[in-house]
């Protein structure tokens, strides 16, 4: 707000909608503390009609004392329960609203559950897109019949302008997103024949924002790796140049370093897992050219003899791939985007 001299906007706009709220809230209350009060009018009138109505017959001797009193206590019982109602009203208009937010929420498609029987991948990394198709619940395709094939032991780049779908493709690979059409096969099996523990363990991911939690650098780096020794995630950290103490502390995601320290710390994780396929989305794209350089040159040792994903926009990043995939962002007048297979 300073940067750009947005503060009296700011503190209007904030002004309007508390104003709102205050109109809306004083309403609800006067309202809500109205109900009651008039429960307890109707109710002592019904007690004055039946008292008065109820004198006049006795004294004219069509009634006794003790009718007249049954009736009284008749109304005071019947009026009892709607009071209480009346006190309860603005707990109920706060149950309708919560119970709206929860259809909505079990509204919500669940994921689709793991076979009964899953299917093991070899983890040689063979990867095949088949027909591939995929758009969200609302909205434009997002990619149509994508057929690509990447063997084991080779790199794929991943390039295009932002928007165009790059991590929606990443993302169908880890099964975050399910395809619309085709199907993708690891190692000739369908992902969807395999439990998401499975296809995760052999697939490991060096996202574009990066997630750390409290501990220590060694234990962020660890996270990616079953019991690994001290050793083996200190050869991690010096691969992805993470220069800082293992034993140092840090806050929740990753507080106290920059961002690019935070992709180092991924990208070792990624180095201890030393999974069968590897995906890099904008891996270096928070770090500067030298380190840039020297976590390449340790990547490329990394994805020696197993299938590699590079997402990136230097071309530093995605040299020396073996097949390039470019996708382009649609035009205004077209939704659909373009994807463009071919050997590097």
């Amino acid at each position: 707000m300073r940067v750009f001299g947005r503060q009296a906007e700011s503190a209007a706009a904030f002004h309007r909608h508390n104003q709102e709220l205050f109109e809306a809230g004083s309403r609800a209350q006067f309202v809500s503390g109205l109900i009651q009060p008039a429960l307890m009018f109707v109710a002592n009138l019904g007690y004055v009609v039946v008292a008065v109505a109820g004198g006049l017959r006795v004294a004219s001797g069509a009634l006794t004392i003790g009718e007249v009193q049954a009736f009284v206590q008749y109304a005071r019982t019947f009026s009892g329960p709607l009071s209480n109602v009346g006190s309860l009203s603005g707990l109920v208009q706060a149950g309708i609203a919560s119970s709206e937010r929860v259809a909505e929420l079990l509204a919500v498609p669940e994921e689709a559950p793991d076979p009964l029987h899953p299917v093991r991948p070899a983890a040689r990394g063979h990867v095949a897109f088949h027909d591939v198709s995929f758009r969200h619940a609302s909205g434009p395709p997002v990619i149509e019949h994508l057929s690509l094939e990447v063997r084991p032991g080779q790199r794929a780049a991943v390039v295009g302008p932002t928007g165009a779908g790059k991590t929606t493709l990443v993302n169908l690979l880890m099964r975050f997103h399910e395809v619309t059409g085709g199907r993708i096969t690891l190692d000739g099996v369908d992902l969807t024949a395999m439990t998401r523990a499975d296809l995760r363990s052999v697939v490991g991911m060096v996202p574009q924002d990066t997630w750390l939690f409290d501990g220590t650098i060694a234990d962020n780096i660890a996270y990616g790796a079953t019991r690994p020794t001290a050793e083996q995630v200190a050869r991690a950290a010096r691969l992805a140049c993470v220069d800082r103490p293992l034993d140092t502390v840090i806050g929740e995601d990753g507080g106290g370093l920059s961002a690019g320290e935070r992709q180092l710390i991924a990208i070792a994780r990624a180095f201890l897992a030393d999974p069968a396929v590897l995906v890099l989305d904008e891996a270096t794209s928070s770090v500067d050219t030298r380190t840039e350089a020297r976590v390449l040159r340790a990547m490329r040792q990394l994805s020696e003899g197993r299938t590699c994903f590079v997402i990136a926009h230097r071309p530093a990043a995605i040299s020396g791939a073996d097949v390039v995939i470019s996708m382009t962002a649609p035009e205004r007048d077209d939704r659909n985007p373009r994807i463009g297979v071919g050997d590097a």
